[in-house]
Formats: C-alpha cells, structure tokens, sequence
C-alpha cells in the first residue's frame, strides 16, 4: 500500500509517519475517527453512562473550553484582523472534516456575530444516532473561540440545527458572563437535588404505607366472646393515631354488639404520653355513652405511676392485673363463666 508523508492542502501541512503510527496535522499529533461508527459508538457511550442531560453539558463544557484554546491562540496576533483570523479557522476546520463553517453579520466593536454550520461532524453523529435534535459541542466551541478573540465573554443561542430539516445549523453570538464551571456545578447540584427527592419520595411513600399497616394490625378490636371486645393498645400514641384508634373502636363496638370494652395495656411502653393517657379516659367515657362498660387490664406498677402522673382520672373504671381476669368479670356481671 502506497503512502504519502507528507501533503500539502491549501496551506495546510498533513503528515504520516507509518513507521511509529503518527499522524500530524499542521505539525501536531491528530487522530482520525469514522464518525458514523467509532465517533458514534464514542457518543453512545458517554450518554448511556451519563445521561443525556449530563452529555449535553460535558459537550457544551467540553467544546467551549477547546474554543478558548484554539481563540487563546490567535488572540496576541494584533497584526492579523479578526475577520482573517475567523477565516482561517473556518478553513482550517474545513480541512480537518469538521465541515464547512461560514461566518456572518461579524461585528466586531458589539461584539456580536452569526455561524452557520453545514454537514459538520456533530451532526454527521446525530444523524447516524437516529436524532432528531442537534447538539451543542460546536456552538459552544465557537463561543470559546470568539469570547478569546474579543477578549470579553461571548455566549450563544442556536435558532435552529441543520439535523431538523434546515441547510444550515445556524448561532447567534452575543456578549453574556457565562462560567462553564458554574454550569457544571448547577447540574451537579440539581442531580443532588432530584436524587434527595426521590429518596424523600420513597422514604414518604414507605412511610405512608409503613403508617397504613399499622392501623390494620395495630390495636386490633377483637372480640373475643359475646359481648366482650378487647381492644389491645400497643407502644406509644401521638395525637393522630389517638384519634385514629378512638375512632375506630367506637364504630366497630356497636358491630359487635358489645356490652363490655376491655381495653388491654400489657404491651404499652412504660412512658406514657399525655395523648394516651387523655386517649384511655376518653376512650373508656366514650364507651360508656354507648352504654358499654369499660375494664382496664394489664397496667403494670411503672405504668400506675405515669398514669397518676398524668393527672387523669381512671378511678371510675374496673383495673385487673390481667386480660383472663378481666374477661372473666365481664362475663361474672352476665351470670357467666368459662368451664
């Protein structure tokens, strides 16, 4: 296979050297990629690992800070115009397969100028990825260019890309502060931001069915003999799940038919609260006004002191040490016993 070292196009100096792999492109090392396949594949990638709202942020920092370098270049060559230099560029791009670029409406004291881009790389990529909206590496990089050239910051706005129907891809810039870095760390904290809601998100959808299953099992109203319903209050009571209980075991006394309420507090802590404490007497009046006797059973000797803490008065309820014993005088006022 024949080989040329050295060629020379338009001014533009393209070396090989087979022997060590080099290729050089105006004396500096270069690297030549298909796009529609390994440039593509490179893209594919970044996005699949990133995301494509990262992606878009890594091309626009990425084009932009490579811009500044290639504008970092020409800015001391007060002997050559802008106008020129933009020439040079767009040529020297052109050469290198970045497509044609063509620059318009350069006005140099505003500050302000129109790009137009055509059959560029960037959308070569795109179009091989099957997309329909363009991207931002090249709009960006010809902000880092200009933003060296003026020696001010140049930002842009893409009105419309190539990719959607058009001839040209084609950018407005304009004078803007704009801080790539600060770019980078918004989208870093955004992330941070979505990810803290979605955990919250989880955490209150656990905790709401978290709180949805404890209603069902918790202080369940069951009855255990006729006329007997015992209700078991278990841990600790906050305003809420108070109201909660009350209320459920109002409706569900009349369902059962129920002459007696044994209200058992074996498997309550031993710190009681103010809303159980007001939670047992009003339960317990409640009840009454039903026409329902309530019993209390299981209260231990730490437990009889938060209650006379509480300042509540339970002294008008029957108290046993035990649930057996509590069942066995709701049956002893009916005539009844357990044999």
């Amino acid at each position: 296979m024949s080989t040329l070292p050295k060629i020379d196009i338009e001014g533009l100096q393209f070396e090989w050297d087979v022997e060590k792999g080099k290729f050089l492109f105006e004396g500096e090392d270069a690297v030549l990629f298909w796009i529609s396949s390994a440039m593509k594949t490179f893209f594919d990638t970044i996005e699949e690992v990133s995301g494509q709202e990262a992606t878009c942020l890594v091309m626009e920092s990425t084009g932009y800070r490579q811009g500044a370098v290639v504008g970092k270049y020409f800015e001391n060559m007060t002997d050559i115009s802008i106008e020129k230099i933009a020439g040079l560029i767009t040529n020297t791009y052109a050469s290198a397969g970045w497509g044609r670029a063509y620059v318009k409406n350069l006005d140099v004291d505003n500050y302000t100028l129109t790009v137009q881009l055509k059959d560029d790389w960037e959308y070569k990529i795109h179009q091989a990825q099957g997309k329909k909206t363009g991207g931002n590496f090249l709009a960006a990089h010809y902000a880092g260019i200009f933003t060296g050239l003026f020696k001010t910051d140049i930002w842009y706005n893409i009105l419309h890309h190539q990719i959607e129907g058009h001839e040209y891809t084609t950018i407005e810039y304009f004078p803007k502060e704009v801080n790539v870095a600060q770019n980078i760390h918004q989208l870093a904290r955004q992330k941070e931001a979505e990810q803290i809601e979605m955990l919250e998100k989880v955490v209150e959808e656990k905790t709401k069915e978290l709180k949805e299953l404890i209603k069902t099992i918790s202080s369940p109203v069951i009855p255990v003999l006729e006329g007997i319903v015992v209700v078991s209050l278990l841990g600790k009571y906050d305003e809420e799940r108070a109201d909660e209980l009350i209320v459920k075991t109002l409706y569900n006394l009349p369902k059962h038919k129920a002459s007696y309420l044994v209200l058992d507090l074996t498997g309550m802590d031993d710190n009681l609260t103010p809303y159980t404490a007001s939670m047992i007497e009003k339960l317990g009046c409640s009840a009454e006004l039903l026409g329902i006797k309530t019993i209390l059973v299981g209260i231990s000797a730490q437990l009889s002191l938060e209650v006379t803490k509480a300042d509540i008065d339970l002294t008008h309820f029957d108290f046993f040490q035990s649930l057996q014993h509590g069942i066995h005088f709701a049956l002893a006022q009916n005539g009844r016993r357990i044999i």
